[in-house]
């Protein structure tokens, strides 16, 4: 008789569940553990469930371009608002069209609600411009040159992040700001720039006595920039508009908190489409945080060509305004020529250089938009909303322990036990995934876990009838487990795969809450697998050597005569009769 191979294990011996027993139980000690230790110890809630601000913006296409709000733009910039409020780690926020022209934002309520409604309000296209000059925010009388040809006012340097930050080379403190507060606005309009235009390349023209006659378009655009008050919330808003990206104009930046400066600025060169990508990162050589900035390959051509002109130019003629929304959000000099990349350094923190990454990589929009309406949006409906499915998910759990209890008799106790393990790693991970991704529990999130109670039950009754059936062929209970395994094994890991198969596909192609919905699906599908292998299989392995389920007790739900077992198989040995020595 050949001997058995060594290191193989014969068919209905005994697994180790010990092993498996301990490996879930400490992860599910870690992640609850994780869970206090990070402070949160609920789920988020999407804006369903806990409220937050529903936001209406109308778009409004520009002078002449009638044409440009259409399905397309709309749709873009639906895409871009959802990106650049995602941006900010606000999940589950709801951006979709309504009607022609609307659109309609919801951001739940979280920890960065106050920061992306401001972001979502500011929807205008994003454009880099020359800076021609600068000054105080409050409006001035033109100032005139002096006899000696010294300016008759004093400059005033910014201190801030945004009007002091310096682009190109790396350097560890930012380029002060000079003003042009003592300059004529005239010899900033004469002066070389790097965008000639009509009004920029000849401001004024000689009359039929040679005296030079000012151009209309500049002292219009001088007597505008003098008048500005950027102290003035009105005032700010209506400085840029009408103003097509080809023509210069006059903006306003914020410094420091209720700090503002006057821009005069050139005509556009580049937009917030030629910007591929932003963000705000922390330079560990120089300890500050700086902005880098991508370009795409025409952007980099754009962005090229009006660094080479900025970098020859004295302050404040080389430096570019970042303008968004009509507001000059960054003016940094440029030091050297730039191409596809660059960095915007100062005395930014962390805050301030993530919201500029955010809006450079984001803010390039097709439309203009106008906010019609920002309501609160409270959590009644949601709530009822929530009960009343908590109670159907109940009765329909209820309804299931009842089933395996008449059913099942004492197998019921391993299932209640794996359904309550399930619920408590779907639980844990929701909690730490709400600051980890900022995923949030939303309505149709709920469904997705009750319905999983369903398919978690299935894998239980699979292993329970593969189980019954070694039984029914004759076996004991310890070698039944074993054998049913594999067969019990497949057949769950065919049927997970398919349920998650379908939660992935679900995912991608579907946005909003049924994300959420997709999501939850697909967690506990491959949680059901993680309870099934680690703790259903290893505790039915201990049961089994117990002798209420051994010995196949009559409310195990394994007693062999109530599943109408058959006679063990047992080799018998054949009787021989006496033979007469006669015979023999």
């Amino acid at each position: 008789m050949a001997a058995p191979k060594k290191g193989r294990r014969p068919a209905g011996g005994q697994s180790r569940p010990g092993r498996a027993l301990a490996l879930i139980l400490i992860a599910m000690v870690a992640l609850t553990g994780g869970m206090f230790w990070s402070g949160h110890t609920t789920p988020r809630l999407g804006i369903d469930l806990a409220g937050g601000t529903s936001i209406t913006l109308k778009a409004k296409a520009e002078p002449g371009q009638e044409s440009a709000v259409n399905e397309t733009n709309m749709n873009t910039a639906v895409g871009i608002i959802e990106r650049r409020v995602n941006g900010l780690g606000v999940s589950e926020a709801e951006v979709q069209t309504q009607g022609a022209e609307n659109i309609i934002v919801n951001i739940p309520r979280g920890t960065n609600e106050k920061q992306a409604r401001e972001q979502v309000g500011t929807t205008a296209q994003l454009y880099f411009r020359p800076v021609l000059a600068v000054t105080s925010g409050a409006p001035q009388p033109a100032p005139s040159a002096t006899p000696s040809g010294k300016p008759s006012g004093s400059p005033k340097p910014s201190s801030s992040a945004s009007s002091g930050a310096t682009v190109g080379e790396k350097s560890a403190t930012p380029t002060a700001t000079a003003s042009t507060q003592g300059r004529a606005l005239t010899e900033a309009l004469k002066a070389p720039s790097p965008t000639p235009t009509a009004s920029s390349s000849s401001s004024a023209k000689p009359n039929a006595t040679g005296t030079p006659k000012p151009d209309p378009a500049t002292a219009a655009l001088e007597q505008k920039f003098t008048a500005l008050n950027c102290l003035d919330p009105k005032a700010r808003a209506a400085a840029g508009q009408g103003v097509k990206p080809a023509e210069p104009t006059v903006a306003c930046g914020e410094d420091a908190p209720g700090v503002w400066s006057k821009y005069l600025l050139g005509p556009a060169e580049v937009s917030g489409k030629d910007v591929d990508d932003a963000k705000g990162v922390f330079d560990q050589q120089r300890a500050m945080w700086i902005v880098t900035m991508d370009f795409t390959d025409g952007g980099s051509k754009k962005f090229q060509s009006i660094t080479s002109k900025l970098s020859q130019q004295t302050d404040p003629q080389n430096r570019f305004a970042i303008v968004l929304d009509g507001d000059v959000v960054s003016a940094p000099s440029v030091r050297q020529t730039l191409s596809a990349s660059a960095e915007i350094s100062g005395s930014f923190n962390q805050q301030t250089a993530q919201d500029l990454g955010n809006i450079l990589s984001y803010g390039a929009l097709p439309l203009t938009f106008q906010t019609q309406s920002v309501d609160t949006v409270t959590a009644a409906l949601g709530g009822d909303q929530l009960q009343a499915g908590l109670v159907a998910g109940a009765i329909g759990l209820a309804l299931v322990i009842i089933y395996l209890v008449a059913y099942y008799r004492g197998l019921s106790l391993i299932a209640i036990l794996s359904l309550g393990v399930s619920a408590l790693l779907t639980y844990v991970i929701m909690a730490l995934l709400g600051p980890a991704i900022g995923f949030a529990l939303n309505l149709p999130a709920v469904c997705g876990a009750i319905v999983a109670i369903g398919i978690t039950a299935d894998s239980f009754i699979v292993y329970f009838e593969r189980i019954r059936d070694e039984l029914r062929e004759g076996r004991t209970l310890r070698p039944a487990v074993e054998r049913a395994w594999p067969r019990a094994r497949r057949t769950i890991l065919v049927s997970d795969f398919v349920s998650f198969l379908a939660a992935a596909v679900l995912f991608i192609v579907t946005v909003g809450k049924v994300q959420g919905f997709a999501f939850t699906l697909g967690l506990t599908t491959l949680l059901d697998i993680v309870v099934v292998f680690l703790f259903t299989k290893p505790v039915m392995t201990l049961l089994a050597r117990t002798k209420f389920f051994g010995n196949g007790h009559a409310w195990s739900g394994l007693d062999p005569k109530r599943l109408g077992a058959k006679p063990p198989l047992r080799r018998t040995r054949r009787a021989h009769a006496p033979v007469d020595a006669k015979e023999a």
